[in-house]
């Protein structure tokens, strides 16, 4: 009976002291008035599951001890850095652009080891990844850190609440994947967009800003594809079209068609610049880093048939990627996509920006559809 106590005592501690951080608790849905159970699992360095036993009163008396020692370790933090703040002589503009800086700093140590990986490999290398860290870890703690917040808040925005962009700040995943035929001395050569993640921040460097401009760092995550038919390009366009895909190509599965041999993923990191007006918004932007991991040699012997065969479409793609792929590094050609609402501040999750694009392979342009759909919004209320 005493354990059961100590646990109760416990809980109730956890939770009153994550409700310091993070507003009133709901005890019949479990969850947090300010802040989502992802969100805080992060800020305790917790995954899902773990944080799931937290709250849910299931942890082991241990569990409780390190998540109170943690939760106190970051309000005495927040309550260090509320007072640092106050004591503080720099302006307003200084502070967010101290704060840029260390987004962009950020930003760039994590492309520095993507940079080194690809200074001590050439893009044919066959590229063993050891663990299971996503690409994207980088992005998100950059977006997700408690000590930089990269995000324009609500007590940031001007009187008239007249700052279209903070609506848009958060994360924004792909819709659906796209499939690009490729246009090259050989055929059978696509390229499947299979993941995006997104984020997005109002921007704030430039002048007279009036929230029309928000920028995203993005993590893109594209397949290469071969197919053992080297059907041209032409077979997958619309008949009378030279740049639209058919559907049903788009809608394939190339997982379950023997002709289709997967040869690589392609690891993009993305800078988006958008800009808004009352009906549309308006996307430009260009590659700023990118990784090629190949399939397994062994692995594409056994798919292709042969030792030959799997070098030699290795290699062809190794040309496909270092005289090919350096045009879609240009700044990207997209018409703007139509605001999901014209009143700013009635955007809210779920709602996309959707851009139709022209992808370039040695001068020829197929067209293709990218759609982003704001999955998690950083400030939900609406300015008043």
């Amino acid at each position: 009976m005493n354990e059961e106590n100590t646990q109760n005592n416990q809980y109730s501690r956890f939770v009153f002291l994550l409700q310091q951080q993070y507003g009133k608790f709901d005890p019949t849905t479990k969850k947090f008035e300010k802040t989502s159970n992802s969100k805080i699992a992060r800020d305790l360095f917790y995954s899902d599951s773990q944080f799931s036993r937290l709250i849910n009163g299931t942890a082991s008396k241990g569990e409780f001890d390190r998540a109170i020692n943690n939760i106190s370790r970051l309000l005495e933090i927040a309550e260090l850095r509320q007072k640092t703040q106050q004591t503080s002589q720099v302006n307003k503009f200084e502070f967010k652009k101290i704060r840029n800086i260390l987004l962009v700093v950020i930003i760039v140590v994590g492309l520095g080891v993507i940079t080194y990986k690809l200074i001590n490999s050439t893009t044919t290398k066959i590229q063993n990844t050891t663990n299971n860290i996503s690409r994207y870890n980088m992005l998100e703690w950059s977006f997700n850190s408690d000590y930089v917040n990269p995000y324009t808040n609500l007590r940031e925005l001007p009187a008239d609440c007249y700052f279209p962009c903070y609506k848009y700040q958060g994360k924004w995943i792909l819709k659906n994947e796209y499939k690009i035929p490729f246009f090259s001395e050989r055929n059978g050569f696509h390229y499947v967009a299979k993941e995006a993640i997104l984020y997005v921040k109002c921007s704030d460097n430039t002048l007279n800003n009036k929230g029309e401009n928000f920028e995203g760092y993005e993590y893109q995550k594209h397949e290469l594809w071969y197919d053992q038919r080297e059907f041209p390009i032409d077979s997958f366009l619309i008949k009378g079209s030279e740049k639209d895909v058919r559907d049903d190509y788009n809608s394939s599965n190339f997982v379950q068609d023997p002709n289709f041999v997967k040869i690589a993923e392609v690891h993009t990191f993305f800078r988006n610049q958008f800009k808004i007006d009352s009906s549309y918004v308006y996307r430009k932007g260009k590659v700023i880093g990118r990784d090629i991991e190949f399939e397994d040699l062994n692995l594409l012997k056994e798919n292709l048939g042969n030792i030959e065969t799997a070098k030699d479409i290795r290699n062809e793609f190794s040309k496909v990627i270092k005289n090919r792929l350096e045009d879609f590094s240009e700044p990207i050609d997209c018409n703007a996509s139509p605001v999901s609402n014209k009143d700013f501040n009635y955007i809210t999750a779920g709602d996309e920006m959707s851009f139709s694009c022209e992808f370039t392979t040695g001068r020829f342009k197929v067209h293709y559809k990218k759609t982003y759909v704001l999955e998690d919004q950083y400030i939900r209320n609406s300015c008043r």
